[in-house]
């Protein structure tokens, strides 16, 4: 069943034959209001033209109307012809939607230093309006790389309003917003000012707690858009958005490259949130803990070890480490059957648990095992 959209937004997603595959390569979200917006952006210092241009607009506080993307081609590291072409894919986009330049954002995903093919890229924008409907799938799959499956996700919030989210990533995954993409929207009545207030607490607790690879994109983006139309308390949006967005989190870490199984890593007894959250996705990011997951190893110093150069504080006597339920570690080690939990580990869902017994503050990370198949997609992914 298709994904309806919130009042007062649009969107489409063609192919417009920026990619070998065939597949959709050009999508468009359009809204017919100004709409208030909050952006979170790449912290890798070489970043897109389509993240910088998003960012100097979000400083400048001025209302959008759409979001145009391309999947197929990053238009990063192309030096001053890639700023030229951004620039011009933003302005021919609003054009064809009949609004300002400064009211259209831009976002690319794709292979690094490749000039983008501006001819088939600016063609497609005519038929990309005409498919405007109400339903968020067909961007959702035009927005994908490497992904096998499209990432959607929603809510509802007391009263009425909805909360509607589309992403994409796959491999490169590793957001400190700061290749991966996420487009919230919601027709909530919220003002700028208090939307931009809450983005950054959602993005944290919930696409900088995924991870795939341990490598930041250039490209890496995450923004809402709210129509204003339906009232809403700002404390159930966030909830609400938060909802969408770890749902969005989780299926990217499911859909990790070459992955077979969605990792999940529960910290608690922290002290503070913040130290939670660098444990939980310092044990999810792991390279040792991955491949152990992938070969159903519980191999526990590995999370241990991951735990400990995390940055939180935790009192070694009393630690506790689980996997999927069994108890393995707890200041010392603890007799378990290790043919019985090799065999829960074979699960499509792992779970791991870390008590730091530090305080008592608790979060979540998400990632994906590693397996041979992520070194193949990778191993020739430009040839």
């Amino acid at each position: 069943m298709a994904v309806r959209l919130p009042t007062g937004f649009q969107a489409a997603g063609i192919r417009a034959g920026l990619k070998r595959s065939g597949r959709p390569d050009l999508a468009l979200l359009y809204a017919d209001e100004p709409l208030a917006w909050a952006f979170a952006g790449t912290t890798n210092v070489v970043q897109a033209p389509c993240v910088t241009r998003n960012r100097a607009l979000h400083q400048g506080g001025g209302e959008v109307r759409a979001v145009v993307v391309n999947s197929g081609n990053a238009n990063c590291a192309n030096g001053a012809a890639g700023a030229r072409d951004n620039d011009a894919y933003a302005t021919a986009t609003a054009e064809a939607l009949g609004v300002a330049p400064a009211e259209v954002l831009t976002a690319s995903t794709g292979i690094i230093g490749r000039p983008m093919p501006m001819e088939k890229l600016l063609a497609g924008l005519p038929a990309a309006r005409i498919e405007l409907a109400d339903t968020a799938d067909a961007f959702g799959q035009a927005i994908l790389t490497t992904d096998l499956v499209t990432k959607l996700a929603e809510a509802s919030l007391p009263g009425g309003a909805r909360v509607v989210g589309v992403a994409k990533g796959s491999g490169m995954i590793h957001p400190n917003m700061a290749t991966m993409l996420a487009f919230v929207a919601t027709d909530a009545a919220v003002d700028q000012a208090t939307l931009r207030e809450m983005w950054p607490r959602v993005v944290r607790r919930s696409f900088n707690q995924l991870t795939v690879d341990g490598d930041t994109s250039t490209n890496d983006m995450a923004v809402v858009l709210a129509s204003g139309r339906v009232a809403c308390e700002a404390a159930a949006l966030e909830r609400a958005l938060l909802e969408v967005c770890v749902s969005l989190a989780k299926q990217i870490a499911r859909d990790g490259e070459g992955a077979t199984k969605l990792l999940t890593v529960r910290v608690s007894g922290a002290r503070d949130e913040d130290e939670a959250l660098k444990a939980a996705l310092a044990v999810a990011g792991s390279s040792l803990v991955k491949t152990a997951v992938h070969g159903a190893d519980p191999n526990w110093g590995r999370i241990l070890a991951a735990a400990g150069r995390s940055g939180a504080a935790s009192d070694p006597t009393r630690v506790r480490v689980a996997m999927q339920g069994f108890e393995l570690y707890r200041g010392e080690p603890l007799p378990f059957e290790e043919a019985a939990v090799s065999q829960a580990l074979k699960a499509e869902d792992v779970q791991i648990e870390v008590d730091l017994h530090a305080g008592e503050a608790v979060a979540e990370a998400w990632g994906c095992d590693l397996s041979a198949e992520y070194v193949r997609i990778n191993a020739d992914y430009t040839t």
